[in-house]
């Protein structure tokens, strides 16, 4: 069981000092395998208590870049490696940010064979791991990430203008299912400053308290999906690009919460994609 402290802003002065990580070489496609890391010994206890934890490699695919573009938005992407093993759950640790916990999502059979991609904030260079649930048990893999200050990154917009669009949801559909095979792929995207706690207005140059969205569902028609529960570690305006089994419904509704008690519901729809 994940502890809810993990998903909560630690203020600590060495963790606004780290610098962005510098530009990536065009065509950098360096192996980036997750490395020993001392930090995951202190904190597995509390992600996942003493389950046991079996290589993932079989199960799940990562995929981050060694070297960041954008510290704040650090893409990654989970693929299904077994089709007849769908993975139930997956929870996403940056060992070495301030909140380690990033994610932890659920998924319907109509996930698998799983193809999912969200963005998150690394705040130096780290591993990311992802732990992923099957009824075989508890699996892991993962990269290591070279970011640096992607927890503490100013946001994009200023105060006043992110919290006015706070809420509004866009989706993209990127084909038509076939018809013996009804796979489609979307993006769902949600407008939310999603502040981190470690960011400075910069005006008043005084910290912006942390306010996030903490937990998401998508839904077709009746059916559920997905759901993801989040932290500080997830960026800003979050993305979320999924492939799912249609089932014919003509929306996909999504209904989250945020820190502040704002619950932000709507149903988008697949022919009016925005």
């Amino acid at each position: 069981m994940t502890h809810p402290t993990l998903f909560a802003p630690t203020l600590c002065a060495a963790a606004l000092v780290f610098l962005l990580a510098g530009p990536v070489p065009a065509g950098d496609a360096v192996e980036n395998p997750l490395i020993d890391s001392p930090t995951w010994a202190e904190l597995r206890g509390d992600v996942v208590g003493d389950v046991p934890i079996s290589d993932g490699t079989g199960i799940i695919d990562v995929e981050a870049p060694y070297r960041a573009h954008d510290a704040a938005t650090v893409p990654v992407i989970l693929h299904q490696v077994d089709p007849d093993l769908p993975i139930q759950k997956a929870t996403v640790v940056i060992d070495e940010n301030p909140a380690p916990v990033a994610a932890v999502m659920t998924f319907a059979k109509a996930m698998a064979p799983l193809d999912f991609e969200l963005r998150v904030r690394v705040n130096q260079y780290s591993n990311l791991r992802v732990l992923a649930e099957t009824d075989q048990g508890l699996s892991m893999n993962g990269r290591f990430v070279k970011a640096s200050g992607g927890c503490s990154a100013p946001a994009t917009r200023d105060p006043e203008l992110a919290l006015d669009g706070m809420g509004q949801m866009k989706l993209r559909m990127f084909q038509e299912p076939a018809m013996s095979v009804p796979r489609r792929e979307a993006q769902i995207m949600i407008r939310h400053p999603n502040y981190s706690g470690l960011q400075r207005d910069q005006v008043t140059q005084l910290f912006i308290p942390a306010h996030f969205i903490d937990h998401m569902e998508v839904w077709q028609g009746d059916d559920f999906l997905f759901s993801v529960d989040g932290g500080i570690s997830i960026s800003e305006n979050p993305v979320f690009r999924f492939a799912y089994d249609d089932n014919g419904a003509e929306v996909l509704t999504v209904k989250a919460t945020d820190t502040e008690g704002n619950s932000f519901t709507q149903e988008l729809s697949k022919a009016m994609q925005g």
